[in-house]
């Protein structure tokens, strides 16, 4: 920690200017009481000798094509402020290529954010943009019907992709969804679920709900594996077989994790590879994205993007009587 001090502690008379395109998303963190101005981030940036090229990301806007222009113009440094949608979406543009992404956490849940160890505070998290690790992370593609997506942070499938359009309606302060949530709580039957494991295992069972992580915080900020699992080369399934609705609803407000007691019905499993299929047909669900009914393909796309993280996240833990 002490050499990481001294890091953050460095003038930055002796660096050099770099260039960045900056992908500001202004209603990222709608429920802000104080909304984040652009001109505020651009300041802090050029405090910290980036210079931006800026882009608003707004509905309707060609996002793809923007930053595939500027990977074309020579920037590799794309920022992204905003919240997980953002980053994630920007995430599946660059996939593949030798560009860098760095965030600056404006939104509601900001996972993706803490999953790489970036503060809430934004002059902190911009100065980690000269201070952070750039490393190499994994991405997960996800195959279903004849569709075929990139993602970051997961899928899900069965009840909690029915419920995320409504569910991601209230955390943004739109409370009158409160019954439409209810009412697919309510009405969403159990499926036979189908697992094939690295072309090895099958599992079946009865289940509500199926979930496929690559960061190791979901929901309400619940650590599903460990700090790293990023860069693991595998993804995390969370198959919560035989539970009832009510004790769903359990987790889903108290919370799944490493850090609290757990269901023993609650399987994680560590894949390279997973075949999802469900009877009746259930919806699938990547990075907020819907990608269609039934069978699934999920495979990691190893080391397939480079980031800027905190290097406190890619430190061992230790062990607690130490």
């Amino acid at each position: 920690m002490k050499e990481w001090r001294k890091i953050l502690d460095r003038p930055l008379k002796n660096k050099r200017y770099i260039h960045a395109k900056l992908l500001f998303n202004p209603s990222a963190g709608a429920a802000r009481t104080h909304p984040i101005e652009i001109v505020d981030i651009i300041h802090e940036l050029q405090a910290q000798r980036i210079i931006p090229e800026p882009f608003l990301v707004e509905k309707g806007c060609d996002l793809e094509g923007t930053v595939k222009q500027a990977f074309e113009k020579g920037f590799r440094l794309f920022i992204v402020c905003g919240g997980d949608g953002t980053i994630s979406a920007v995430a599946r543009i660059l996939a593949g290529t030798n560009a860098t992404l760095g965030v600056i956490p404006i939104g509601t849940q900001n996972n993706v954010p803490l999953s790489f160890g970036i503060p809430d505070d934004i002059p902190s998290a911009i100065a980690l943009l000269r201070t952070g690790k750039r490393v190499k992370i994994d991405l997960g593609q996800a195959t279903c019907e004849n569709t075929v997506l990139t993602f970051l942070e997961g899928i899900s499938i069965g009840l909690v992709a029915d419920l995320f359009p409504t569910v991601d309606d209230i955390q943004h302060g739109d409370l009158s969804k409160i019954g439409e949530a209810f009412k697919t709580l309510t009405s969403s039957p159990p499926a036979e679920i189908s697992l094939l494991l690295d072309q090895k295992k099958r599992m079946q069972d009865l289940g509500h709900v199926v979930l496929i992580t690559n960061m190791p915080f979901i929901g309400f900020h619940y650590q599903v594996c460990p700090a790293k699992s990023f860069r693991d080369g595998f993804l995390n399934v969370i198959h919560m077989a035989d539970l009832t609705k009510m004790e769903l609803l359990k987790y889903i407000f108290l919370g799944i994790g490493m850090d609290r007691p757990e269901d023993p019905r609650i399987q994680h499993i560590r894949v390279r590879k997973v075949i999802i299929d469900t009877h009746p047909t259930m919806t699938v669900m990547a990075d907020g994205i819907v990608l269609g009914t039934g069978k699934v393909t999920i495979e990691v796309l190893h080391h397939a993007l480079s980031v800027i993280v905190n290097p406190t996240v890619l430190l061992p833990v230790k062990p607690m009587n130490q």
